[in-house]
């Protein structure tokens, strides 16, 4: 088999054009690559990988991949590899979500890694530290450590400004926000309101895509003013299914959306519980 791959400037010309048009952006994460060819074939612009989907996609819930039991890097640059890029016609580009807080690895290399085999998007949700709460003993203890944002935004400006790949930054609160646009300038930047609700294991913190889209409205604001030209999506939270999306690109200024669970585990869930339920319910005919 033989990859297909996109450039980099062939990537940003279509999203270029895609915001000219006021169509909206598509970026959708994959566990599996029968997820990542249908994904494709419904119009995704987007398929990002990391270890929290695969992890995902046998059933346990995103954040087991803050724990540590996997080389998060390792599984992320293996299965995007062997599952994913095969899996693709070359509509959809692949970004690699990393984890550059692995202290065991050079991200210069992690990124060198993902060029060869195709992969020229990286963001950096693979997991973030972000996902830890900053007024929480064990957010405090990792900042200790060396585990900081800083790492996330250095892997971002060096995939950006030195290896020319298209960058997607991503964050949870205003102040990481502003603190990871004004220094990395990524091309995409998505606004993390939080885990996507619904299924077996989604997580509800009760906010209404109302509540959803204003707060990621907010940041939209403050970002653009220190980056006027990125693409703005959004993610997560009471954004669970078409209408949320609808509501959000009809209630904020953004360019789009990016999917996780909402395309990817909740339709699994649904489907093949329907259809197995129907088959457990055969009997034999008398």
């Amino acid at each position: 088999m033989i990859v297909k791959r996109i450039s980099t400037e062939r990537i940003l010309e279509k999203l270029k054009t895609k915001v000219g048009k006021r169509e909206p952006i598509m970026i959708s994460s994959a566990g599996s690559g029968l997820v990542a060819k249908l994904l494709e074939k419904a119009g995704a612009d987007c398929i990002n990988t990391f270890s929290g989907a695969r992890l995902r996609a046998n059933g346990m819930g995103t954040m087991s991949m803050m724990w540590p039991i996997l080389d998060s890097n390792r599984q992320t640059l293996d299965y995007t590899r062997e599952d994913i890029m095969p899996a693709l016609n070359g509509d959809a580009f692949v970004c690699a979500c990393l984890n550059a807080n692995d202290p065991l690895k050079d991200m210069r290399m992690v990124l060198e890694d993902c060029q060869r085999m195709g992969v020229n998007s990286v963001s950096n949700i693979g997991p973030s530290v972000s996902y830890v709460d900053k007024d929480s003993e064990i957010f405090r203890v990792l900042q200790s450590a060396g585990i900081t944002l800083q790492n996330e935004i250095d892997m971002l400006k060096l995939a950006k400004e030195e290896m020319n790949m298209v960058t997607i930054g991503l964050a949870f609160t205003m102040e990481d926000s502003l603190e990871l646009v004004g220094q990395a300038k990524p091309h995409i930047f998505c606004y993390h309101a939080g885990t996507t609700k619904g299924g077996l294991s989604g997580y509800d913190k009760g906010a209404t895509i109302e509540e959803t889209a204003a707060e990621t409205e907010e940041v939209y604001q403050a970002v653009r003013s220190l980056h006027p030209d990125v693409i703005l999506v959004g993610h997560g939270a009471a954004m669970e299914n078409p209408p949320d999306a609808q509501y959000m690109l009809d209630h904020t200024s953004g360019h789009g959306f990016w999917t996780g669970s909402s395309t990817e585990r909740l339709p699994i869930e649904r489907a093949v519980s329907a259809a197995a339920s129907e088959f457990s319910a055969l009997t034999f005919s008398k």
